[in-house]
């Protein structure tokens, strides 16, 4: 009785020691994900010279960057960066043609100052199932990727949120524990979520907002039972010193009716059923080449939004600018050989904005825009040169003579519209010319 009475006096003077409690902070500014639009980053750009070790990663095939082994098909603007780093390939003039690496701070804070400067509320850090492998391993280049994202969104004001991409996961012996020591080391180490003076985390429903990306495609080389997703999921809402998040499922386009992209097993809207935000992937699913596919895709969010309501899960659609990866397929064998260089053509930001559009109108109340840098797959709405360093031997996309910026503009006042900041308008905003001096 006396040691049972000493226990429960312990308990009641000091809180912080018997009952586990949570290693997150309080919400900050960015406390849902509801009226804002996000992107993806990938940040897995890298170039000799920068620290990596990686030589040339994303941007050529084995290490190498030159016209045999190139994998993107949108040359990066490199005006504003501050380091760049000299490739193979040459600029009109004769100078060689520069890159950025997504190592690099001043890369980083680049990229977040861009989001501030045109209004878009933040990004979604992929963070890739072979990193989770490498938990352990302190000051991992990712992990120092995150790290300058986290002092970049405190310094311009923008939300980010952590993205597990689980492709990568293979089969045999594999689940997604690795993920769950992963994200307890970025809360312990890194802070995720409640790092610096405010908090730039962003939320959904009053909880730090986890992604788990992947889930129900058929072309994994795992079954969807065998992996533990519902584990994962059930420790990022309720273990009692790491959960307490809210969850966000990357799933098929066609999640709802299981067929077409999607594994036909039922057990994935059982999951879906466990999360809070139920996000599908469309990339390359719709294009301006078929008529009125604008027309398909409003109906397919109306039908997706109706059916996750009913289950009281939020819904979230993803807009892209269009889609390319000819020299990632011609130098990766094993890719589809029949792609074309802007297979699904940007049409100089018409076919990004019908999308925006319709699912603006369809009612969706958040976005998520695919990706922010992603130059491999001709999906970046960053800065692209339409000048790029184009030769006989290599061929990159121009931005069909649109400013470098247009589609983070777009971005923009996307955002601006789904807040209601100013009017949803069906034609694709335009730029008032520039003010001539009197």
């Amino acid at each position: 009785m006396r040691i049972t009475f000493l226990i429960v006096t312990l308990c009641g003077l000091l809180p912080a020691v018997c009952p586990a409690q949570t290693r997150h902070g309080k919400a900050g500014t960015y406390a849902s994900y509801q009226g804002r639009v996000m992107a993806g980053y990938q940040g897995w750009f890298r170039a000799p010279g920068d620290g990596s070790g990686n030589q040339w990663g994303h941007y050529g095939r084995d290490g190498k960057f030159d016209p045999e082994h190139n994998t993107i098909d949108f040359w990066p603007d490199v005006s504003e960066y501050t380091t760049t780093y000299a490739t193979d390939f040459k600029e009109a003039d004769g100078t060689p043609a520069r890159v950025f690496s997504s190592l690099d701070e001043s890369t980083t804070d680049l990229h977040f100052k861009w989001m501030a400067d045109y209004g878009i509320d933040g990004v979604f850090m992929q963070r890739f199932f072979g990193v989770t492998r490498q938990h352990a391993q302190p000051d991992k280049p990712e992990d120092i990727i995150l790290q300058h994202a986290l002092e970049a969104a405190g310094k311009h004001d923008r939300a980010l949120a952590v993205m597990y991409d689980l492709s990568g996961l293979r089969q045999r012996g594999e689940d997604c524990s690795s993920v769950m020591e992963d994200w307890k080391m970025l809360v312990d180490r890194l802070h995720v979520t409640r790092y610096g003076k405010r908090q730039q985390y962003l939320f959904h429903r009053g909880k730090p907002l986890v992604v788990i990306w992947g889930v129900g495609f058929p072309d994994r080389p795992y079954n969807l039972r065998d992996i533990g997703v519902n584990r994962l999921i059930d420790f990022l809402k309720n273990d009692p010193v790491y959960g307490g998040c809210s969850v966000m499922l990357g799933v098929p386009t066609y999640f709802r009716t299981l067929n077409k992209d999607c594994v036909p097993d039922p057990y994935l809207h059982e999951l879906i059923a466990s999360v809070d935000i139920v996000m599908p992937w469309m990339v390359q699913r719709f294009t301006p080449l078929l008529h009125n596919d604008k027309g398909r895709y409003a109906d397919q969010v109306r039908e997706d939004i109706a059916w996750c309501k009913a289950r009281g899960v939020d819904y979230v659609p993803v807009v892209y600018p269009g889609f390319s990866w000819q020299n990632l397929a011609l130098s990766s064998p094993g890719l589809a050989a029949h792609t074309a260089y802007g297979a699904i053509p940007r049409l100089r930001g018409s076919f990004f904005w019908d999308q925006i559009h319709a699912a603006l109108t369809a009612g969706a109340p958040m976005l998520y825009v695919a990706m922010f840098d992603e130059v491999d797959e001709g999906t970046a709405i960053f800065k692209v040169s339409d000048r790029p360093p184009n030769s006989e031997k290599a061929h990159f996309m121009g931005n069909d003579g649109m400013p470098s910026d247009h589609y983070l503009y777009l971005t923009g006042q996307a955002a601006r519209m789904l807040r209601r900041e100013v009017p949803l308008t069906e034609a694709m905003p335009e730029r008032s010319p520039p003010r001539q001096a009197p």
